[in-house]
């Protein structure tokens, strides 16, 4: 997909670009795919914000999402490639030999009427999904399992893709997007391609109101406050106090632990992302 710019015929037009959807074949969602999405606002069960800056935003609805690819040996045939709100990726939408209906990520170069295959012993072509231990070394792949049967969970967005580099014992060596060297064990699976929409990280968004659109509310800096309302507020001039970056609460913003898990996740690290 390519990258639309308009006339500056506003602020807003001028430096904003859109996606020019020549993927999308079909404008209307699976109605038997969709479920409703609610909107919390950043607030909890309370009512209390618990995240900044969220809120409003365009009325949209879940599109269900096959990540496990456990349809084995059944073949399907892509009806559509469709657009979801929900992520940057798009979506396209199979329907199987035996009647059912589902919805996956569309890989790159995915085409209407091209038939996918899911099981242990298919074809390594575009958008079939096999275990890592069948997908020859070399060959790009996304949605990523971690656990055997518990759907992709890596590599999922727009436009990214992973590479097989080895295969050691029970377990697949794969340099993610990101540059990191992870070890998955060579049961899961993995669908064949990198995912599609390429240029999504090239679009601009232009004006404010695209991000409100979203449901992204204002963020103003600490140091732009008065003293009452942020740690770092007030002043004359742009002065921070001296102090670290931190929230309203005083919450140090950098170099807070975020992994939860380490130990258990360090261990299938080969390389690590940050050099």
């Amino acid at each position: 997909m390519g990258i639309k710019r308009y006339k500056p015929t506003t602020s807003g037009r001028r430096f904003g670009s859109v996606s020019d959807f020549s993927e999308i074949t079909k404008k209307t969602p699976e109605k038997s795919l969709l479920k409703p999405l609610k909107k919390t606002g950043g607030r909890n069960n309370s009512g209390k914000i618990t995240t900044r800056h969220r809120g409003g935003g365009s009325k949209r609805k879940y599109r269900i999402i096959d990540f496990k690819r456990d349809k084995n040996d059944i073949p399907a045939v892509v009806a559509s490639v469709e657009y979801d709100p929900n992520r940057s990726a798009n979506i396209a939408l199979l329907h199987y030999l035996d009647g059912e209906k589902r919805y996956i990520l569309a890989p790159k170069g995915l085409e209407v009427g091209q038939r996918l295959l899911s099981g242990i012993k298919v074809d390594p072509q575009l958008g079939n999904a096999m275990p890592l231990e069948n997908i020859p070394l070399g060959l790009e792949v996304h949605n990523i399992e971690l656990k055997v049967g518990g759907g992709g969970k890596i590599v999922r967005s727009a436009g990214n893709a992973a590479r097989i580099v080895a295969k050691e014992g029970t377990y697949a060596q794969i340099v993610l997007p990101s540059g990191e060297v992870r070890k998955v064990f060579h049961k899961c699976k993995a669908t064949i391609g990198q995912v599609g929409n390429i240029d999504h990280m090239g679009c601009t968004i232009g004006k404010a109101g695209r991000n409100r659109w979203k449901g992204k509310r204002p963020h103003v800096r600490g140091v732009a406050m008065n003293p009452v309302a942020h740690p770092l507020g007030g002043g004359e001039g742009r002065s921070h106090g001296g102090r670290h970056p931190c929230s309203p609460t005083g919450v140090l913003a950098k170099g807070g632990k975020t992994r939860k898990r380490k130990a258990l996740s360090n261990k299938f690290i080969v390389r690590k992302r940050k050099k």
